[in-house]
């Protein structure tokens, strides 16, 4: 798999940054994907079904890597 092209304040990762980024952000959804992950009231799984959207969108963008 080719890792996705990652800028961040200008600087491009390198392959194995791009690659940290890449797993850290998968693991962090499987943390958001618990029950009351961030609680459990209204807010907290509100706030945490936004970040899974925002990851899936990501994960949409890093599909498309070539």
């Amino acid at each position: 798999m080719n890792e996705p092209e990652i800028i961040i304040n200008g600087v491009k990762l390198t392959m194995g940054q791009a690659m940290t980024v890449r797993v850290a952000l998968q693991n962090y959804a499987q943390d958001m994907s618990q029950p009351n992950a961030l609680g459990n009231d209204d807010a907290g799984r509100a706030i945490a079904n936004g970040y899974l959207r925002y990851i899936s969108s990501i994960n949409d963008i890093i599909a498309l890597t070539p």
